[in-house]
C-alpha cells in the first residue's frame, strides 16, 4: 500500500510539473524576445496539450494514452530547447507563482 501511494504521489508531482511547464510555454509565446520559430512550436504544443482532440482517441486501449505520453513531452522538450534561457526562467517563475498553480505561495 505504501509503495502504491509513493508511486501515485510521484506521478502527481510530475503532472503538476508538466502543467507548470505548459503554462510557462504559454507565457513565453507572448514574450517578444522569443524567436518566431520557437513561438510556433510552443503554440502547437500548448494547443495540443489543451485540445480535447487527440491524434489517437483515448478510448483505444494503450495507444490512446501513448500519444499523449510521447508526443506532449517530446514537443515540450523541443519547444523548451528553442527558448532563450532567461525568458524561460522568467516564465517558469511566473507560472509557478500564478494563482492556479499548486506552487503559488
Amino acid at each position: 500500500m505504501i509503495r502504491n501511494a509513493r508511486w501515485r504521489e510521484r506521478w502527481k508531482a510530475r503532472a503538476r510539473a508538466l502543467k507548470t511547464e505548459v503554462h510557462a510555454l504559454l507565457l513565453a509565446c507572448r514574450d517578444p524576445r522569443v524567436p518566431w520559430r520557437a513561438k510556433i512550436v510552443a503554440s502547437l504544443v500548448v494547443a495540443y496539450a489543451l485540445s480535447p482532440i487527440d491524434l489517437i482517441p483515448d478510448f483505444i486501449p494503450v495507444l490512446g494514452y501513448l500519444d499523449d505520453l510521447i508526443l506532449l513531452p517530446l514537443g515540450l522538450l523541443l519547444a523548451l530547447k528553442m527558448m532563450p534561457p532567461e525568458v524561460l526562467r522568467e516564465c517558469r517563475l511566473k507560472a509557478a507563482a500564478s494563482p492556479g498553480s499548486n506552487n503559488a505561495q
